[in-house]
């Protein structure tokens, strides 16, 4: 990534990245679905290209890169492996936003990536989906949930984890890459 960021230069835009975590399950019950035909269904094992579509559509405006600058096969790897799983919002029938969880830690569960495409924010999904996605992180041998959001990301982002039941634990100052420079990045 350090390459990654020499090509940018002085492109690269500082952001604060909050930590959080969950201690416990959610005891409240998943907030009402708004009133629309929604599904949310597991990606299994799903095309590179889907994903990179949704990850770049769902991030584009947050200045979500890390991904893109990973090597075909490591991606890959990763979203194909059985300890992760990617579930999809579908609103009627058209794909509206995803989720990457990671179980792979053991005791530790993470969301790794959250987010709707621009067309379907302020529409009450944000809420109804990370609750749903809340209490899929939680597996018997979970002791924790993580996740993490930074200050280029919406900025409801950390309100709505916190009213999901995350709770801040650090700060840290760092650089994110501006989204231009992948523009050109082939999938």
């Amino acid at each position: 990534m350090a390459e990654v960021f020499e090509k940018a230069g002085d492109r690269s835009v500082s952001c604060t990245i909050t930590f959080l975590e969950m201690a416990t399950p959610p005891t409240r019950p998943v907030r009402p679905a708004p009133l629309r035909k929604l599904a949310i269904l597991r990606a299994h094992k799903p095309p590179l290209s889907f994903y990179l579509w949704l990850y770049r559509t769902v991030g584009a405006q947050w200045t979500w890169t890390d991904r893109l600058s990973w090597p075909e096969g490591q991606l890959r790897e990763v979203i194909h492996d059985d300890k992760v799983e990617i579930y999809v919002l579908y609103v009627d029938g058209s794909p509206a936003g995803f989720a990457e969880l990671d179980f792979r830690r053991g005791h530790l569960s993470e969301l790794c990536l959250f987010g709707l495409l621009p067309e379907f924010i302020g529409q009450g999904l944000g809420a109804y989906f990370l609750d749903w996605v809340a209490n899929a992180l939680w597996r018997p041998e979970i002791e924790k949930v993580i996740l993490d959001t930074n200050t280029q990301d919406n900025p409801r982002a950390l309100q709505m984890y916190q009213k999901a039941g995350f709770e801040v634990v650090r700060r840290e100052d760092s650089w994110l890459v501006p989204n231009d420079h992948f523009a050109d990045t082939p999938d």
